[in-house]
């Protein structure tokens, strides 16, 4: 494959996921900011701040439905289309919001709306992820796959970025302009990085695993059925390896801005300076690091990442507590930045390794979502009311980041680094091996 299709594959693989972390950062911060007074109205403002956080979790939840969905099209039909349907979802959802009147003009309808909406967008993001990913690592040239691998990875932190910089210009608006049209202007620019990302996507074929799936005739009827008969081992392998990549994630960039402000006494823009500056850092990093997964092996460099975890987290909230903002930067950098990237960067490369082709979409889907919803959505949460329980000591919270990555190094101990195995040849290996595992287990009951 020529240099010019590789670079479009690299950007169709990159956009969506740029664009679904914009969108999430959007929703995550106008929900406290504009849709409590605009859209959830209640006598209470608090009760609406509630209320629109929940919206906010509701995809969370939302997402492994739309992930059994879009991987069933994608295992099916083909990676390219299901990438199409998912981005266009997502586009519409998140340019509906900026587009929808408020509780003042069309009273209870306000809120119905926008929560379907989000809902939509949750079904759109559930299944982007695992297209964007096949996307690129079923492009990609054995010795590179790592480094393919990583860039859909970057969407998250390029998302977050975008995010960050189109909020602090719309908060430079008089708060009256801000609350009548300001908000609505990211949610509708976002449906020109929509355009762009289907115009990439319309131009690229099918992937080379999915077109020998199809010519030898072994598509699955139904890919969940055959991923949870065959390969539930690999699934719940994949569920352990992102608890360690999303609960950390979560609390260096969100629990931390409110800990940090709360309890530390840190200016708000403070934390969210040195977010962003991790932020960066670990965008630059997560492609170096695919790159040398290529080189070394992606096990070792996740268990480095994990083991680093470990160790990092006393001293990440004793450097917090000495309130000096350079700590406060450095310790984010360490964090986000150094330890995390490698863990995510080759997180997707080593997913989609360990299942066959035929079923790989919903594989690498059902152990990313469910991992996504479990330990991610839930870890800002759960950090805060160990805070609560432990009257605000960290020592609770610093423990159960060393939980979270016990849980993913139990769960990859096992797993053989394939990064020098061609990924086809990998599926045909692992196709028998469950096949076979799978016949013994039904032998054994029937006896």
């Amino acid at each position: 494959m020529d240099s010019k299709q590789m670079r479009k594959v690299w950007i169709a693989s990159l956009v969506g996921s740029s664009i679904e972390w914009f969108d999430y950062f959007l929703y995550g911060t106008v929900a406290a900011l504009v849709f409590n007074q605009l859209f959830f109205v209640t006598e209470d403002p608090s009760v609406g701040t509630i209320l629109a956080y929940a919206s906010f979790a509701l995809a969370f939840f939302i997402r492994p439905f739309g992930g059994v969905i879009f991987s069933h099209i994608g295992d099916r039909i083909g990676r390219k289309k299901t990438l199409v349907i998912t981005l266009s979802l997502m586009g519409v959802a998140t340019f509906g919001m900026g587009l929808l009147p408020t509780y003042q003009a069309i009273g209870v309808w306000a809120p119905i709306l926008l929560i379907t909406l989000r809902l939509v967008q949750g079904l759109g993001i559930g299944g982007e992820w695992g297209g964007a990913l096949l996307l690129a690592v079923e492009y990609a040239p054995k010795e590179k796959r790592g480094l393919y691998g990583s860039i859909p990875q970057m969407g998250v932190t390029i998302g977050m970025v975008l995010g960050t910089v189109a909020l602090s210009i719309m908060t430079l608006l008089p708060e009256g302009s801000f609350m009548t049209w300001g908000w609505r202007i990211p949610f509708i620019f976002s449906a020109l990085l929509v355009v762009f990302g289907l115009w990439i996507r319309k131009g690229i074929e099918e992937t080379p695993s999915f077109k020998k799936v199809k010519e030898s005739g072994e598509i699955p009827k139904l890919p969940i059925v055959d991923t949870l008969k065959y390969h539930w081992r690999e699934v719940l392998i994949a569920i352990g390896a992102k608890v360690v990549e999303t609960a950390p994630f979560y609390i260096f960039s969100t629990f931390v801005v409110s800990y940090a402000t709360t309890n530390l006494g840190f200016s708000r823009t403070a934390v969210l300076n040195s977010v962003m500056i991790a932020t960066i850092v670990t965008t630059i990093l997560i492609p170096i690091m695919g790159s040398l997964s290529d080189k070394v092996g992606r096990k070792k460099l996740y268990v480095a990442g994990t083991i680093g975890m470990i160790l990092f987290a006393f001293p990440y909230f004793w450097m917090l507590h000495q309130q000096s903002v350079a700590l406060l930067v450095i310790a984010t950098i360490i964090g986000l930045g150094v330890i995390w990237s490698p863990i995510t960067a080759v997180l997707g490369t080593m997913f989609s390794e360990i299942f066959d082709a035929k079923v790989r979409y919903t594989g690498i889907t059902l152990g990313y979502q469910i991992g996504a919803a479990v330990a991610g959505g839930t870890a800002p949460l759960v950090a805060a009311s160990l805070l609560l329980k432990f009257n605000d000591s960290y020592i609770p919270v610093a423990c159960y980041i060393i939980f979270t990555a016990v849980i993913s190094l139990l769960a990859i101990w096992a797993v053989k680094d394939r990064s020098q195995e061609n990924l086809d040849d990998i599926s045909k290996v692992d196709a028998e091996n469950a096949k076979e595992k799978s016949n013994v287990s039904n032998a054994l009951g029937k006896a």
